[in-house]
């Protein structure tokens, strides 16, 4: 094999060469109005119908987008810590605080085993409070966004 020859072209199953994308499915160019940056809102979109009307709020714009993963980011990072700070807080506990951990509760138990018989019910109570916010916050925004582009 000598270095001066390219490599052969990949087998592709596409029939020929690969169409060119339409001008139309481009995002706009930043100095464009519809164009936002990161940081900026898009609470309203413009009515082009009735322009002394106010402004009306478009559902499905950056902002909604963002406020989603913003709310399932909070919930993800709040139920893993959650479960995840108590177990590691009964680690820390049971590596430094051995004689805490030993004084008896009642009959065979004792503190140390308490604790970690109370991570199962502290994982589920994490569990049980990530669905139940979920369902009350991100949700209903999840589905007010697939109403807004089954709508386009």
């Amino acid at each position: 094999m000598s270095h001066g020859n390219p490599p052969p072209a990949p087998h592709s199953s596409w029939p020929g060469p690969l169409p060119k994308p339409s001008p139309q499915h481009r995002p706009p160019p930043p100095h464009h109005a519809d164009y936002l940056l990161p940081w900026q809102s898009s609470e309203t979109a413009p009515d082009s119908d009735s322009p002394g009307t106010p402004d009306a709020p478009a559902p499905g714009r950056h902002s909604d987008l963002r406020r989603l993963r913003t709310s399932y980011r909070v919930l993800r990072r709040t139920a893993a810590l959650t479960a995840l700070g108590y177990f590691v807080a009964f680690l820390l506990l049971s590596g430094y605080a051995k004689d805490l951990l030993d004084q008896p509760l009642f009959g065979g138990l004792n503190i140390g085993l308490a604790l970690g018989l109370g991570q199962l019910p502290v994982t589920l109570l994490a569990i049980t409070l990530y669905e139940r916010t979920a369902r009350r916050t991100a949700d209903p925004l999840a589905a007010r966004l697939r109403r807004a582009g089954a709508a386009r």
